[in-house]
């Protein structure tokens, strides 16, 4: 496949948070060290811990540092969405997604974004499950996530080994392609439906090998009704992806029939 002649060097990596003041100082910093220039967007849901005032600090120090002050507790999709308008509305070439509680390793991104040109990929998802991948989050989490991927694939045919990993990269032409005001999914559901509609807006998708450790300080805000609405969420678009395809094999099929049929007149 032909290398397409857009740009991508117009970085913008999209850091959501929610009481990340222990966090926020230190990853910022390595992504700046990492990929240095990149801008970042602070999306912060207005945090009571103060990450926003930290936000703000930096963001004074350093213009490839931006702050979105969010009205309160949205949730991670939200805050994605709204920093993916952000960037739309800036004109950046590439926007990143990565957390801020350091489970996203900032000196990945180099690959990822080489992966991107090298594979000519629209998004680029950095895997746990994919061989060279890897996660120190504990055994019962792993195989979790792993039951919940495998599911997401059978269900959906989805052809990727992580659909659930928030560590992603998406060229901003494919992002444009998308209805991000049709979004609706939350949480971890929110990582799929995304990778879904790259998917369904005729985008590719590749994957690359991360190592994923916990998060470094504070508490996880993965919950059970997050799990829920992944698996309810996957399976609902599963159905209406073979629906879909039944009802395409149908018109084919009806199709070649009336074509046959006017040969026979």
């Amino acid at each position: 496949m032909a290398q397409r002649s857009e740009s991508l060097d117009h970085v913008l990596v999209i850091t959501p948070t929610y009481n990340e003041a222990e966090n926020i100082e230190s990853i910022i910093g390595r992504l700046r060290a990492a990929v240095p220039n990149a801008y970042c967007l602070i999306a912060d849901d207005n945090s009571p811990d103060g990450t926003g005032a930290i936000a703000d600090r930096m963001a004074a120090q350093d213009k490839h540092i931006h702050v979105l002050h969010r009205a309160g507790k949205e949730g991670l999709a939200a805050a994605y969405l709204a920093g993916f308008k952000w960037g739309l509305e800036r004109g950046f070439d590439v926007i990143a997604e990565m957390d801020a509680d350091g489970s996203h390793q900032p000196e990945l991104l180099p690959a990822m974004l080489q992966a991107l040109r090298d594979k000519n990929a629209d998004m680029v998802k950095g895997s746990r499950w994919m061989r060279g991948g890897s996660t120190d989050q504990g055994r019962s989490r792993e195989m979790l996530s792993r039951l919940a991927n495998i599911w997401i694939q059978v269900a959906m045919d989805l052809p990727v080994h992580d659909a659930t990993g928030g560590f992603n990269v998406f060229r901003a032409s494919i992002l444009r392609k998308i209805d991000l005001d049709d979004v609706a999914s939350k949480g971890y559901t929110f990582q799929i439906d995304m990778t879904r509609r790259v998917i369904e807006a005729g985008g590719t998708v590749a994957e690359v090998p991360i190592y994923f450790p916990d998060r470094e300080h504070g508490l996880s805000k993965m919950s059970g009704s997050i799990i829920t609405e992944a698996l309810i969420s996957t399976g609902r678009w599963g159905i209406e992806k073979r629906t879909q395809q039944l009802k395409n094999v149908g018109h084919k099929l009806a199709d070649e029939f009336e074509s046959f049929n006017s040969r026979d007149h």
